[in-house]
Formats: structure tokens, sequence, C-alpha cells
């Protein structure tokens, strides 16, 4: 069996502090709380894939240690012109805003996202929209979930006994998973917690946008190799 190459890197891009309420269901509406802007970049041996595409101006918040979308990759050795596909995850300006800057992209996004995530995409650019579940590439599928926004998706990606979820905002934090606590800002608080009941098992590794702790890193990597 062939087993292919995968790198998976966490990108950080900026920070921002929010009102507890938003990042805890049931918190506190005026104690701030520091997090992080972040996307993801899934390496295999053919494509260069993005999950969620970042934003290059955040109005109404005051963002410190920010650089654009497109400059931060670069940090990982890859610019902007190379990127193969962009995941969105939901159709949030932070997550989607700086998505025409991958122009030789193909973008994927849910049918109920794509209605408010239209806007943001040039005309020129290849869309894919699906409904459920979409397998972009082998180990890697895209999967709508429904907690954060009506059509929010997750990425699911098989690593030998580990399966990674980059997560989104169905949670923001990697306390939302530890504590199981939703966020505050759910449009579905069932979904939201059916996503919390079902990733806070150990064979699961979540991976957040917004956690305070993120960096830039490489968090997967996989060599090609042939097993018998």
């Amino acid at each position: 069996m062939i087993k292919n190459s995968l790198s998976v890197y966490s990108i950080k891009y900026g920070e921002i502090t929010l009102p507890e309420s938003m990042v805890f269901d049931g918190s506190s509406s005026i104690k701030p709380i520091p997090i992080s802007f972040a996307f993801y970049l899934i390496e295999t041996e053919d494509k260069k894939i993005l999950v969620d595409a970042g934003c290059n101006a955040m109005p109404g918040f005051n963002m410190k240690k920010h650089y654009s979308p497109a400059f931060a990759i670069r940090t990982v050795g890859v610019t902007a012109d190379e990127i193969t596909d962009v995941i969105i995850t939901h159709a949030h300006h932070d997550h989607i805003e700086a998505v025409s800057c991958f122009k030789n992209a193909v973008i994927h996004i849910s049918e109920e996202e794509y209605i408010n995530g239209e806007k943001y995409i040039p005309d020129n650019m290849m869309v894919s929209v699906f409904k459920d579940k979409y397998v972009i590439a082998p180990q890697i599928t895209v999967i709508k979930w429904g907690g954060h926004s009506v059509g929010s998706a997750i990425v699911e990606i098989k690593d030998n006994d580990v399966t990674h979820i980059l997560a989104g905002d169905e949670c923001y934090v990697n306390a939302n998973i530890e504590n199981k606590i939703c966020t505050g800002t759910s449009c579905n608080k069932e979904k939201s917690l059916d996503f919390i009941k079902k990733y806070s098992n150990k064979k699961y590794s979540v991976h957040t946008c917004h956690d305070i702790l993120l960096k830039t890193e490489r968090i997967i990597k996989n060599e090609s190799n042939t097993c018998k």
C-alpha cells in the first residue's frame, strides 16, 4: 500500500481581543479575552490546500501582530500563486475576505455558505460547491457541520492512528474542547455541543483557528512510503 506524503501547517497572522461571552457560552460580556487569527496549509504530493483564506483587515477591531495571509504563507516557503485549493469553512469575513489573493486556486465551499460568501470571490475564480461531504485528496475530507453557521464545515485528516480535525469556528479555542463549553456565537447550539461531544474523544486531535497559543509551525508531517 502506498501512503501519500502529507504536511500540515498552522499559520498565524494576527491577534485581537473579544468579549469572553463570544468565546465561551454563558461567560462575561465585559471581560476581554485574547485570541489569534490563523488558518491552515495542507501540502500533499500534488496540492497546496489552504483551509480558510484569512482577512487583510478586520473592520471594527484593533488587530495586532497582523500580516496579510498572502505574506504569512511565505514564512513556510509557499507563495500565494502556488495555492491550488482553498477550503472555506464558513463565509465570515475573517475566514474568506483574502480569498482573492489566491488567484490560481479552486474555492471549495458548502452550498449554504456560498450564498453569503459569493461576494468575496472574484468572478474569474473557480468555485466547487458541495452539499454535505467532499473528499478533496486522499486522507482529507471536508464535512459540513452547521454549528457555528448554517453551512459551516470542518476538515478531517487521517494520520495513522490519529484523526486531525481542523475545526474552523465550530470551537474557537482549545478550552472549548477541554472544558466541553461551546462558543457564544453558535447558530445551532445543539450541533455545536455535538461537535464537542464527538471530537473531545482522545482519538481525535482538534486544531482551532483562534487559540492565543497558536503559532506558525508544522503540525503534521508524513513522508511517502510503501507498506506491505
